[in-house]
């Protein structure tokens, strides 16, 4: 009498443990594995989105061992020739630009007037071989037009009216051989400057001489007599007194503009043909 009200308890306890066939401890493992898989699952996904940055990230340099063990410095961006150097990364040494190789220095030829600190005129033409008279006060700057070197000086005036003899007529005188390859002779000068020899590394507007009348120009006003030609020996004054009309070149001096004389005087040279001596004015 007493064990039936217990076997009838047990059989609804079991009843009730069972719920859709599935004991409750094996409900219990099922829905660990259940929750497991759900983690394994979330893990799994979260670990293919990590990965995915890293390598988009990776992609763009942001995790490069080369940047990651130096600071960066930017490539230098250029506009024209110009570089522009960039701003370096906070503790590090500033970045070294390497110019174009178009904007490193270069030999630039650069032209002055010959007549420095004061009114000067220079004359349109002149007799009988191209040069020009520019007329100044005695005692204003003859200068250098354009670096080189000195190539004559003639430091006595020899001159004399009664024989006129051409190689004496311009008194005294200097002339400069130019980077360019050109002559350029001053004559009639009332003063040479102190150095300056034959040989003498002269820049342009370094004074050579001082304005004047001497040589032929003894009975006219003070003047320059500028001419301009290809370089020759020394006993070839007849070239070394002008080949090429220079008042082209003296206006663009005067303006401040750089005009070479070096195509004219190659043309002249070429056309004047071989030098047998003095052609006219002798």
């Amino acid at each position: 009498m007493v064990l039936r009200p217990a076997r009838a308890n047990g059989c609804r306890q079991q009843r009730h443990s069972l719920r859709d066939g599935v004991p409750d401890r094996g409900r219990e493992r099922l829905l660990v594995l259940v929750r497991r898989s759900v983690w394994a699952v979330f893990l799994a996904a979260a670990t293919l989105v990590t990965a995915g940055g890293l390598i988009a990230l990776s992609s763009t340099g942001a995790f490069d061992e080369t940047e990651s063990d130096a600071p960066t410095v930017p490539t230098p961006t250029t506009t024209g020739t110009d570089p522009v150097p960039t701003e370096p990364t906070r503790g590090s040494s500033p970045p070294t630009v390497s110019p174009p190789a178009s904007s490193l220095p270069t030999a630039r030829i650069g032209y002055v007037f010959p007549v420095a600190g004061c009114q000067a005129s220079a004359s349109r033409s002149h007799h009988d071989y191209p040069a020009a008279d520019i007329f100044a006060e005695k005692g204003c700057r003859f200068v250098s037009p354009v670096d080189g070197r000195v190539d004559e000086v003639t430091r006595v005036d020899r001159w004399d009216p009664r024989s006129n003899v051409g190689r004496d007529r311009g008194g005294l005188s200097v002339s400069v051989v130019g980077i360019d390859g050109v002559r350029y002779y001053g004559s009639h000068l009332s003063a040479i400057a102190s150095g300056i020899e034959p040989g003498l590394s002269v820049r342009a507007g370094q004074v050579l001489g001082s304005i004047g009348n001497t040589g032929s120009a003894r009975v006219t006003p003070p003047h320059l007599h500028f001419g301009i030609s290809w370089p020759t020996p020394p006993e070839r004054w007849w070239i070394r007194r002008g080949s090429v009309s220079p008042q082209p070149f003296l206006d663009a001096w005067r303006e401040r503009r750089q005009l070479s004389p070096v195509t004219a005087v190659a043309k002249a040279h070429r056309a004047y043909g071989t030098d047998r001596g003095c052609r006219s004015y002798c």
